[in-house]
């Protein structure tokens, strides 16, 4: 009994390690099935609708949440576009779950200022996508940054429906079309997924101490 009582020091860390590598591989097989689950299972992952046209990737870092694209009209006004993902959808069968926020500026040439639209892009349909304009606003552009002017104009939904559709129309005539809008449907989720994946296989080789 004395010489058990003797090694019990020395047996408890043995105990709490094997314990501690039992409750590891428990979490590693978690995260291992997690990775599969969202791999195989996610249903926009191969859809390859959309495509940018004649915009161009200004800024889309794979440690970033949002995407900029760039295109300069035959007329010489520059159109840049910034989206990222907004709060979930909950469309009854759709693929996408999130909306897109997405602030469209269109800036003529010569000009110290910018009409900046802010839109939600959202799933249409099967295969389809439709944006909404919920603003638009003058902005002066200063030396440092853009400054909104001091009226920043009535709530969208509050206009004469003509001039809604007729600004809608603009849009589209700048490239924000239904191309453009489901590459960043699909775009965009996508990125999450890879981002989330990317974080589950990082926990996992933290759990397994291979972590760099």
């Amino acid at each position: 009994m004395l010489k058990i009582l003797q090694e019990m020091p020395r047996v408890t860390p043995i105990l709490r390690k094997g314990r501690q590598a039992l409750e590891n591989l428990g979490l590693v097989k978690i995260l291992q099935s997690e990775i599969k689950h969202e791999l195989s299972t996610t249903p926009f992952q191969d859809n390859q609708s959309g495509n940018l046209g004649d915009f161009k990737v200004d800024w889309d870092s794979l440690e970033s949440q949002d995407v900029v694209l760039r295109r300069k009209c035959e007329s010489g006004e520059e159109v840049a576009v910034s989206a990222l993902l907004g709060q979930e959808m909950f469309a009854e069968g759709g693929i996408f779950p999130r909306e897109v926020l997405m602030k469209v500026c269109v800036k003529k040439p010569g000009l110290n200022s910018v009409l900046q639209f802010d839109c939600g892009v959202s799933e249409k349909g099967i295969g389809g996508s439709q944006f909404h304009i919920y603003s638009a606003h003058y902005l002066h552009l200063t030396t440092t940054c853009p400054k909104p002017s001091a009226y920043r104009g009535p709530s969208f939904s509050d206009l004469d429906s003509d001039l809604q559709d007729a600004l809608e129309g603009y849009l589209i005539a700048k490239g924000i079309g239904e191309n453009l809008t489901n590459f960043l449907l699909l775009h965009l989720h996508k990125k999450e997924l890879g981002q989330y994946v990317n974080w589950l296989q990082k926990l996992e080789s933290l759990v397994l101490g291979k972590f760099d």
